[in-house]
């Protein structure tokens, strides 16, 4: 009986781990460590640039130890890499990321147009949904538009900002269609990796007060055109998951 007893334990045990085990995948937006190193781009992934940043920060796959990642070096300039998607943040709230800077920008200052730089940024958008859109924001949205072209609704920059508090949420100093959300602050953490987890449903839902429609992209950005400074960032994996119930 003690035999048995055992036997079925050790079973029900392998069961729970086996399903556990097997839950919902993640969606892999960014695997960066299966990249090339050499690359500038990894697959799936585009450059981001401004019609009036002359000069583009620099990004290229290199090894971090056996694992492959993605090195910025931004030089007085602004460009990022991005890549299209279509995710559901009611399905895959989660987004999970590493991060690594060498360095912070003395003039920074996420409250200001000239210093809105950032040695590194995960940058997600969402797409136009006009029903989950208050009436005052399609107004702003479309007169943005026949300015600026295609635009996305809204879009949260998750930065390693270097004054800030961790946790502080603003408007981007430039329009309130993008909202900055401190992640990282300080000298603390510079030259290690930092893992990073947020709940981009939650956070869409405290910064604009609306459901969030559906995220429509993804990039990482390291920009100094506005201080006219230095910063060289390391970017990992990318992921979405699922929220655990």
């Amino acid at each position: 009986m003690v035999r048995i007893g055992l036997a079925l334990f050790t079973w029900l045990l392998a069961t729970v781990i086996v399903g556990y085990s097997q839950g919902p995948p993640p969606l892999e937006v960014g695997k960066f460590s299966a990249a090339i190193e050499g690359n500038t781009l990894p697959d799936g992934w585009k450059p981001l640039t401004f019609k009036k940043v002359e000069r583009q920060t620099t990004y290229e796959v290199v090894k971090d130890g056996p694992i492959s990642v993605v090195k910025a070096v931004s030089e007085a300039s602004a460009s990022g890499l991005t890549k299209a998607v279509t995710i559901d943040p009611h399905e895959y709230p989660i987004v999970r990321w590493r991060w690594k800077v060498e360095n912070l920008l003395r003039k920074g200052d996420v409250n200001r147009k000239d210093g809105d730089d950032y040695p590194a940024r995960l940058y997600i958008t969402f797409a136009y949904e006009s029903d989950k859109v208050s009436f005052g924001r399609k107004l702003k949205y479309h007169a943005g538009r026949a300015l600026f072209g295609d635009i996305p609704i809204g879009a949260l920059n998750y930065i390693w900002d270097g004054k800030s508090p961790v946790g502080t949420i603003v408007d981007n100093a430039f329009t309130d269609f993008a909202k900055m959300i401190v992640v990282q602050s300080g000298a603390q953490r510079i030259g290690s990796w930092v893992e990073e987890e947020r709940n981009v449903y939650e956070d869409y839902k405290l910064a604009f007060g609306e459901e969030p429609p559906a995220i429509n992209g993804v990039a990482i950005m390291s920009d100094t055109d506005n201080t006219q400074e230095r910063a060289v960032a390391y970017y990992g994996d990318i992921v979405f998951i699922k929220a655990m119930k």
